[in-house]
Parts: C-alpha cells; sequence; structure tokens
C-alpha cells in the first residue's frame, strides 16, 4: 500500500473544550512542541498543565497493528486526554525513515525497526506487544507437498527442476517477516538464506499480496491478513510453517513510545497501554466487531468483510498486549538485527523494553 492517509479523532479533552465544562479551558490551550531529549522537534503538544494535548500515532495496515483498529474505531481514544492523530505507513522500515526526527509519540510496528529506531538515538522504549508468532510461511501449492516431504531439501529439487533458486518475497530487509524467514531458513532448516534462495524486499504487504497473486514469486514470510486474503483470492499457495511451532512467543510488531510520553507524561502513557489491552481483550472476545474495525481502518476495497472475519480465526492471529510475553524470544531478533547490520550491536531486554508501564496496570 503506498499512500499515506492521515485519520483524527475527537479525544476527552477537546470534548469538554469544545462543550465548555468547567476548567477545559486550560486544557485546550496548547503551549507548543515539548521538548525532545536525543534529538527530533517532537510533536506531541504540551498542555498548561504539563501534559501531552496531542498524541501522533504511527501504524501499519495489517493485523499485528489491530489494537489500533479497535481503538480508533470502537473509541477507545477517547478515553484518553489528548487528542491523537494516526498517520499510516506500508512497512516498519517506512516508519524508522519518518521517525528520524523524532516526531510520532506512539509508533506500532514491528520490534525489528523499532530496535532501528531506538539505535539511532530516538529516545524510546517498548511498552506493550500487539501480537506474538505472528507469521506464517507460504509457499505454492506445487512446492508444498514436496516441502513435506523432504524439507529442507526441497529447495535444491526446486533449483534443479526449475533451473533457478526459489524466491521469497517479503518485506524489506531487517523488517520482522525479513528476519524471521532468515531465521526459519538458518536455524529451522539449516540453509543459507543469500546462497540457497532468494529473498526479495518488497515495500509492504500490498505487494506481496500483489506478487503472490501474480506468480512472481514462490513464496512469502507474511503475517494476517495476506494468507487468508490471498486463499479467499484463490491464489495457489498454502501455509508451509508456522512461527509459533519454530519460535514460539516470536515478537512481531510493538508499541513503541517516545519517551517525552513514556516518561514525559507516565499518566497518559498508562492509560494510552490500558486502552491498548481493552482493545487486545475486544478482539479476542469480538472477533466480528473486530474484523470490522479493521475493515474500516484499511479499506474495504483492500479487505473485504469477510476476508477480515477469516483472518480473525488465524493461529497468526495471537494478540497480546503484555510485553512480557515477547521477552524471551527479543534478543534472538535483537542478534539478527546485528548480523545484518541493522542496529549497531545486539539490544538486551533492558534496552528495549520498559515493562513499568505496563506493570503499572
Amino acid at each position: 500500500m503506498t499512500d499515506r492517509t492521515t485519520d483524527r479523532r475527537l479525544s476527552r479533552r477537546r470534548y469538554l473544550g469544545a462543550a465548555g465544562l468547567a476548567g477545559a479551558a486550560g486544557l485546550a490551550g496548547c503551549a507548543g512542541a515539548v521538548g525532545n531529549p536525543g534529538g527530533g522537534n517532537g510533536s506531541g503538544g504540551a498542555g498548561t498543565d504539563g501534559g501531552l494535548d496531542e498524541l501522533r500515532v504511527a501504524y501499519m495496515p495489517i493485523y499485528p497493528d489491530m489494537q489500533y483498529f479497535v481503538m480508533r474505531e470502537e473509541g477507545y481514544f477517547d478515553e484518553l486526554d489528548a487528542d491523537v492523530t494516526g498517520k499510516r505507513f506500508s512497512d516498519g522500515p517506512s516508519i524508522v525513515q519518518a521517525s528520524a526526527k523524532g516526531d510520532f509519540d506512539v509508533m506500532m510496528f514491528g520490534i525489528v525497526p523499532a530496535m532501528i529506531v531506538m539505535d539511532t538515538g530516538i529516545p524510546a522504549r517498548i511498552t506493550a506487544a500487539n501480537i506474538r508468532d505472528a507469521m506464517q510461511i507460504v509457499a505454492h501449492e506445487s512446492f508444498a507437498p514436496t516441502f513435506a516431504e523432504r524439507g529442507a531439501d526441497a529447495f535444491a529439487a526446486f533449483e534443479e527442476r526449475e533451473g533457478r533458486k526459489f524466491t521469497f518475497g517479503t518485506f524489506p530487509p531487517g523488517s520482522v517477516p525479513d528476519i524471521l524467514l532468515r531465521f526459519w531458513l538458518e536455524e529451522t532448516l539449516g540453509l543459507d538464506p543469500d546462497a540457497d534462495v532468494n529473498v526479495k524486499g518488497l515495500a509492504g504487504a500490498a505487494p506481496v499480496q500483489q506478487a503472490l497473486l501474480s506468480g512472481k514469486i514462490d513464496g512469502t514470510s507474511i503475517m494476517e491478513p495476506v494468507p487468508t486474503a490471498i486463499e479467499a483470492r484463490g491464489a495457489p499457495y498454502e501455509p508451509i510453517a508456522w512461527a509459533g511451532e519454530f519460535m514460539p512467543g516470536q515478537p512481531a510488531a510493538v508499541t513503541l513510545m517516545h519517551d517525552r510520553l513514556r516518561e514525559g507524561d507516565r499518566e497518559l502513557a498508562v492509560e494510552f497501554v490500558r486502552q491498548h489491552r481493552r482493545a487486545t481483550e475486544f478482539a479476542l472476545s469480538n472477533p466480528d466487531r473486530a474484523a470490522a474495525d479493521a475493515v474500516a481502518v484499511i479499506g474495504e476495497e483492500a479487505l473485504p468483510l469477510e476476508t477480515a472475519r477469516k483472518a480473525m480465526d488465524s493461529r497468526a492471529s495471537a494478540f497480546v498486549s503484555d510485553p512480557h510475553a515477547i521477552e524471551s524470544q527479543a534478543p534472538t531478533f535483537a542478534e539478527y538485527a546485528a548480523r545484518y547490520d541493522k542496529i549497531g550491536s545486539a539490544m538486551g531486554v533492558d534496552e528495549l523494553f520498559d515493562f513499568g508501564v505496563w506493570d503499572a496496570l
């Protein structure tokens, strides 16, 4: 998806200001940008009470950001004492590029791009997980039986038969789907992802889906709703592996908070995560409504409601909020990110997470 759209929600603070209730005038005032330690211009406006008047949220149109869809459509953002502005990006690396000035208060994207943002010097920490075990390895249906029978040797057999290497198309290098694919090839199959197959970086979920539908790639590492969407379109692909089997607790998308929110307005940070947890619980207990929320944000042309609902039943739609749920495997992704020069050195759990926001709930 190449277009980027901006959406706004009415917060309780703005509502009170519009209604002219007692004390609202002070809340409605905006004193400009707050300080941004570590570089960047900052984006959240500081109210007269010292808190943030506005939260800018970067997100992606994929199921690992389901909490954003629910919070927006179910009105949970209205419970926050700040206006929420959302901006959509096609992939995590695009958010990394846009975050260079530190303009976002909250970024909902892959854990590897989150590491890259922190490694560049933007002061931030992960305060919530969005999903775990989210990736599925998908391959052409003609390859799947060979893989089921021969495992890793199926790729050499493919090359001998086709006269070319098997081509995976997934998110850009350094993204979670890319690193998860490389981990699977190396650690589970004992293959060299740079020699035994081709790994092609594509600019987000929509290009991956289009490449599958047009038969330009042989397989992918991808999250929902793409596997369900291509199945609904009758494309000849099927899952051959799932992260929950070969890397239980696999980190995928996370909620990264800038320090001006995480430390500068701790109460608001906790309330954001509270609504995040509420959205997770809603998605798990109300899949019909959550699917409709996803369609409302992503767009029905890109994601028909029937497909959205079916994707909610996928084993890869394992929504969570508790950051402890992805703690054990986070260092693995950090090691891979460092190996592929996405970050300067592997980051430890203490460098990645601020569990205190979640634990405050």
